[in-house]
């Protein structure tokens, strides 16, 4: 009689099999997460441009005034955030320095004021902005929609802008907006 089983030296084999495809399985997995979370960060970015581009096409007030230039989004190189703005001073970019005063008053009181931030996004953990096309002495971008239709200006002047966003150096993905407002993410 035949004895029923296996030996020593198969179930090694086998092993060491399952050991491979899991290795090679899980550093596959690693790269595919990374990979979606860079994908899932493009479109939520296209997702804060359009909504920008909606605030302003519907005319919404900030601070019980309308603002002079509309909405703006505004990204800085090797951040791993945007700020959407509202355009108080109508200069068609984000200006840095707060303020206490509201768009109203500041319009009104002082054309110099650059209190606009309405809020700041993070994009997922290890994801920033690798590159900007245009982009400024300070690795800056404005995209600015003023309403009705919405206009659109970029700062600095182009007919399109690009943003590479990118995990940990690696992988990227570029959103690119046009002056007609189309949002492309590659």
């Amino acid at each position: 009689m035949k004895d029923k089983g296996f030996t020593l030296l198969e179930i090694t084999v086998v092993i060491a099999i399952i050991i491979l495809f899991s290795t090679i399985f899980l550093a596959n997995y690693r790269e595919g997460e990374k990979g979606f979370a860079l994908q899932r960060s493009a479109y939520k970015l296209a997702q804060e441009i359009r909504r920008t581009q909606e605030m302003a096409m519907s005319s919404q007030k900030f601070e019980d005034s309308f603002p002079k230039g509309g909405y703006g989004i505004y990204f800085t190189e090797n951040s791993n955030s945007v700020i959407i703005f509202a355009d108080c001073d109508g200069n068609g970019s984000y200006s840095l320095a707060g303020s206490a005063l509201t768009c109203a008053e500041a319009t009104a009181t002082n054309p110099y004021w650059k209190g606009e931030k309405i809020e700041e996004f993070y994009f997922e953990k290890g994801i920033y902005i690798l590159n900007l096309s245009p982009s400024s002495l300070e690795n800056s971008l404005s995209i600015t929609f003023f309403p009705p239709d919405p206009e659109i200006t970029i700062n600095p002047a182009a007919d399109s802008a690009s943003i590479a966003l990118t995990f940990d150096g690696q992988t990227q993905k570029t959103i690119t907006v046009n002056r007609t407002g189309v949002i492309d993410v590659d």
